[in-house]
């Protein structure tokens, strides 16, 4: 049993246009020559019934306005009905989203493609408030001699004042002349930039601010070498050497403690490495360690997070987990042990990735003046609480509080009277973290009271003062900001307001713009025009109703599914609003179209009728059974759609003649075996039929006799294109039989003496591929 044939399962049927209301008005006003009312509204469609909720808009109803607007509070992907929000999208980005949330939040930094070492530094100089002091206390005439400060002060102003909520840090990174594209290091590159800025601020005139790098950040240490035998320390060991950072191992130990205790170990020289003692004369037994004698305010550790691999010369990343403290306390570790220097943990500099030259660095930073800890991801600034890693802060419950995960917290959070959690002024002293990721620890100096050091104490700043030089140009910019985002609003609030009035006008004039068909007061608008009025956003500058006029300048029935029946009071306020035109009222339709359409429809159906008539001669024309004499050459691909035609009526303009595809360039009968030039003979009584028909719509068509002789100058071509493929095919079919292996990828013994070449593989396989090819 065959299975049923669904191909056509939901394709609306065609109908019969012989049998349509239409062709019998047609043929009415043909026999009668008269054109009555009832003809008029039986042929333009008038009688239709208005419609109430379709899904689409009919195009064979003129009273149909469904679809032109979203159903109640639809809305569409483009257009005035759109929603509001992609509507203001389009107004483009909105200043007020760069803004900060308030003053109390820090600012970012952009990155411009891999500078985000450069700006997890940058941000933890700046929340160092003693240095952000001694860069703003820079005179002048230092910052006009030196573009990198001059650049990096204008960044800490922007940072300290703009209401922006990240800044462009592109002057500065072009005065350092870093390139955008290349990761680098960071520990490399604090180094680096400290180096800079303690050699550019020696030129300054303020005390404070020329040595402000070395107050904070460098401290020193002695390498000491000790004699096992007499044990006297060797001459060098009373030299100190300066650092900015202490660069911690971290392999094989889980705190910040144990990797101390094995940077200040002692490491016994024997054997081959032993020590030449000045006192004793000779090689001895001796033990070097490094001793620690003075310490910053600020103490940078390092934690090398990358191991070299000999094996393969790359670099490979540690990624254990490693704890640290909330407070430090590096009194124990001088030279000379003293309990008053404790530090807090300031800042945690975090590398996310696998690789040593790739990855992200963003920045966990404690704000000096509260407490609160941020993170510093490029133009991103985060808000983590009171714990460097965040927390889930709220109001006090009878439930836990949840730990971050991959940290050790121990009591850092105090209720106040209010019943709200508040930090404490200080971190405690068992307060542990751990990260697998940290790659530099900020450590800064406090007393046992929680105050500043001395050290700290070299530059008092005031988070309300900039320097004057700067103070105008970041007013400026702010001022010029802030009214971006007013010129904004204003923009958007009229613009919705135009979006409301623009909706509220369409929906009221689409309301009463279909016309009853009793009422013979109405008006015919194209409805391309009235779809663009009522989907734009900007409405069309006048009503264009040409494209729905005929040659005559009225209204033609054959342009019905264009144009819509419009009600003398919608159309009067399209009207008196957008002007255009022509206005074109119900009684603008075209006699002339219609008596024309009527003919057309009588000669359409005697077509129909003659055309059956001889379809059975078509048909044995096409099984080669034409036996009447005299016959006449037709294309057998366009006699073949000829007949699979339904319902047609007197052949278009779009249609080609039955002889186009047999005429060649010079006008003559192609050659049979030409490309497309298949033909078939027909009688002379169908050829007569259809050439009448087919005259009066296409010019120039040619008539071939079935005696009629091909193209002697094509027929020439044509073979002299078959003897170059002939002989094409017998070269291909020699190289075949003479390279058999070869072609089919076999193998092959080489013989001694004899001559060989190398190919391109690539040209082998074209070779193969052409010489396969029939």
């Amino acid at each position: 049993m065959s299975r049923p044939n669904t191909r056509n399962k939901n394709k609306r049927p065609r109908a019969d246009e012989s049998n349509s209301p239409s062709v019998a008005v047609f043929k009415k006003i043909h026999s009668t020559g008269d054109i009555s009312k009832s003809d008029i509204c039986q042929l333009y469609m008038v009688w239709k019934p208005l419609c109430h909720g379709c899904h689409g808009n009919s195009k064979d109803s003129p009273n149909c306005f469904c679809g032109l607007i979203p159903i109640g509070n639809g809305v569409r992907k483009s257009g005035l009905w759109q929603k509001t929000q992609e509507i203001i999208r389009g107004l483009g980005p909105n200043p007020s989203s760069d803004l900060r949330d308030s003053s109390e939040t820090p600012a970012g930094l952009t990155n411009l493609g891999a500078t985000c070492y450069a700006n997890s530094i940058l941000q933890c100089l700046y929340m160092n408030t003693s240095f952000r002091s001694g860069i703003f206390s820079l005179d002048l005439d230092v910052l006009k001699k030196h573009p990198v400060l001059d650049q990096l002060v204008r960044l800490f102003a922007q940072l300290q004042s703009s209401k922006m909520a990240f800044i462009d840090s592109t002057p500065f990174i072009k005065a350092l002349e870093l390139d955008n594209g290349v990761q680098q290091d960071s520990h490399e590159f604090l180094t680096l930039f400290l180096s800079l800025l303690e050699q550019s601020l020696s030129h300054s005139k303020v005390p404070g601010t020329r040595e402000i790098v070395q107050h904070l950040f460098r401290g020193s240490v002695s390498h000491v070498t000790r004699c096992s035998s007499c044990g006297k320390d060797s001459a060098a060991s009373s030299k100190s050497e300066d650092f900015y950072e202490l660069e911690l191992n971290i392999k094989g130990f889980n705190n910040l403690e144990e990797s101390l205790d094995d940077y200040f170990s002692e490491e016994g020289l024997v054997g081959e490495n032993q020590y030449f003692c000045e006192s004793c004369q000779k090689r001895v037994d001796a033990t070097r360690c490094i001793k620690l004698r003075s310490l910053p305010p600020v103490v940078n550790f390092q934690l090398k997070r990358y191991v070299f691999l000999p094996k393969t010369t790359t670099k490979k990343k540690i990624s254990s987990s490693f704890s640290f403290p909330g407070q430090l306390d590096m009194g124990k570790r001088l030279s000379n042990p003293t309990s008053s220097y404790t530090y807090e943990l300031a800042a945690i500099l975090i590398h996310k990735g696998t690789a040593a030259n790739s990855g992200h660095y963003v920045a966990h930073i404690k704000d000096e003046s509260n407490g609160q800890w941020w993170e510093f991801d490029d133009e991103t600034v985060s808000k983590l609480g009171l714990h460097p890693f965040g927390e889930n802060l709220g109001k006090t419950s009878n439930k836990d509080d949840r730990k971050p995960q991959g940290i050790s917290i121990e009591g850092s959070v105090t209720n106040n009277n209010n019943g709200h959690q508040e930090a404490a002024s200080s971190s405690s002293p068992g307060e542990m973290f751990s990260s697998t990721d940290a790659y530099m620890l900020m450590y800064k100096c406090t007393n046992k009271d929680g105050n500043a050091t001395e050290s700290n104490k070299i530059m008092e700043f005031n988070n309300s003062l900039l320097p004057h030089h700067f103070l105008d140009e970041i007013n400026e910019q702010n001022a010029s900001c802030m009214k971006s985002c007013e010129e904004y609003q204003s923009k958007k609030g009229s613009h919705l307001a135009y979006i409301t009035e623009r909706r509220q006008e369409v929906k009221s004039i689409l309301i009463e713009a279909p016309a009853n068909p009793e009422d013979n007061s109405y008006f015919w608008i194209s409805t391309d025009w009235l779809r663009q009025w009522a989907d734009n956003i900007t409405p069309p500058l006048s009503i264009d109703n040409g494209p729905i006029q005929c040659e005559h300048g009225k209204v033609p029935v054959s342009k019905l599914t264009s144009m819509k029946r419009l009600s003398a009071a919608a159309w009067q306020k399209l009207f008196s609003k957008y002007g255009g035109g022509p206005t074109l009222s119900g009684d603008d339709f075209c006699m002339v179209c219609l008596k024309d359409g009527a003919k057309n429809a009588v000669s359409a159906d005697v077509y129909r009728d003659r055309k059956e008539s001889f379809k059975n001669l078509a048909e044995a024309a096409l099984a080669g059974s034409c036996s009447d004499s005299p016959s006449y050459f037709i294309s057998k691909a366009w006699l073949t759609h000829w007949l699979r035609r339904k319902n047609a009526g007197i052949l278009s303009d779009a249609d080609n003649g039955p002889t186009s595809a047999l005429r060649c360039r010079h006008g003559y009968l192609l050659p049979e075996h030409a490309p497309g030039a298949k033909r078939v003979s027909v009688p002379e009584s169908l050829w007569l039929f259809l050439y009448q028909t087919i005259s009066e719509k296409v010019d120039d068509v040619v008539t071939f006799p079935s005696d009629c002789q091909p193209c002697k100058i094509c027929s020439q071509e044509l073979s002299d294109v078959a003897s170059v493929e002939g002989n094409l095919r017998a070269v291909k079919l020699e190289q075949r039989y003479k390279h058999e292996k070869l072609i089919s990828g076999k193998s092959f013994a080489l013989r001694p003496g004899e001559k060989y070449y190398l190919v391109p593989s690539s040209w082998l396989s074209e070779w193969r591929a052409y010489i396969t090819t029939t």
